[in-house]
């Protein structure tokens, strides 16, 4: 059995980005959606939620972006700028090798990720799962006090940050250059995967067994698309997108990887969404994964 989860990251960013994520959810393929508790356009993403019945997790931002705490909450993590307004002190690669050396407040990022949590809960919107921007919580550090954040909000599922090899070959990244530069390192990140899987377990947190589509973050066109759908493995996996109508607003947010405009004409796509079902997939959302069983020792 073949069952893919296809969430739309960064609703609440800007309203061009929140009619994106609608439109793909109506007409195409978008079973799911996560919401940034910092995004812009927040409150009109949690009424079109609501209005369209939107399955909706949490995208918490650690990085890149300004925290809900004020930075005294959270001094490692976050500090006030020029101009006296709080931001997360990290540029992502700043915050790479901080993770890799022990060097992220994990206190901090449960506390901060508990805030983001709670404003959705806050709002009424039901959180069906966690998530991070830019796949943060590929780090232990960050997806172990993710974790506990996401246990203490009550919250039941998070995304697995980990891609499977089989869905992107070393051969066919040979003749993409512009791809070198994220394939090694998806791959090389999966020597986190177990602990992941097994941390979820003992938190009780369900988790598909994967995401799909991570090397081709930006990249992704109908041909690489329907060869990824024909490439699904068995089991339940997450395919996570970023559709977007370029507004003024999403532009002033600064250079993003790739395309919305075409990624909102893949993810809206009725014949794709055939296209997916017919090759045996189906088309769930977050809160149709199995639950956990049983949990396991720490």
């Amino acid at each position: 059995m073949k069952r893919l989860i296809v969430n739309a990251d960064d609703f609440g960013m800007t309203p061009g980005v929140n009619r994106a994520v609608v439109e793909a959810h109506r007409h195409g393929m978008v079973t799911s959606a996560s919401l940034m508790a910092t995004g812009d356009a927040f409150e009109e993403a949690v009424r079109l939620a609501g209005q369209y019945e939107v399955s909706v997790g949490c995208h918490v931002v650690l990085l890149e972006g300004s925290p809900l705490l004020p930075p005294h909450q959270i001094p490692r993590l976050a500090v006030c700028d020029a101009e006296g307004r709080a931001r997360f002190q990290r540029s992502l690669g700043e915050f790479i090798r901080a993770a890799t050396t022990g060097h992220l407040p994990g206190e901090e990022i449960t506390r901060e990720a508990t805030a983001q949590i709670q404003k959705l809960r806050n709002a009424g919107i039901h959180v069906t799962h966690v998530d991070t921007h830019k796949h943060a919580h590929v780090f232990p550090e960050v997806f172990r006090p993710l974790m506990r954040a996401a246990v203490a909000c009550g919250v039941g599922a998070m995304r697995n940050p980990f891609e499977p090899p089989q869905t992107m070959r070393w051969g066919e990244v040979l003749f993409r250059p512009a791809l070198w530069s994220r394939y090694l390192p998806v791959r090389t990140l999966r020597i986190f995967a177990a602990e992941f899987q097994h941390q979820a377990a003992w938190h009780g947190l369900r988790t598909p067994d994967g995401t799909i589509g991570i090397t081709l973050t930006g990249f992704l066109n109908k041909p690489l698309l329907l060869e990824l759908l024909r490439r699904v493995p068995e089991g339940t996996w997450e395919l996570c997108c970023h559709p977007a109508y370029e507004d003024a607003q999403w532009h002033a947010l600064g250079p993003r990887p790739g395309s919305g405009h075409r990624e909102l004409e893949l993810f809206a796509s009725a014949e794709l969404r055939r296209c997916a079902e017919s090759l045996g997939i189906e088309l769930i959302s977050y809160p149709e994964l199995e639950p956990v069983t049983q949990s396991v020792a720490a």
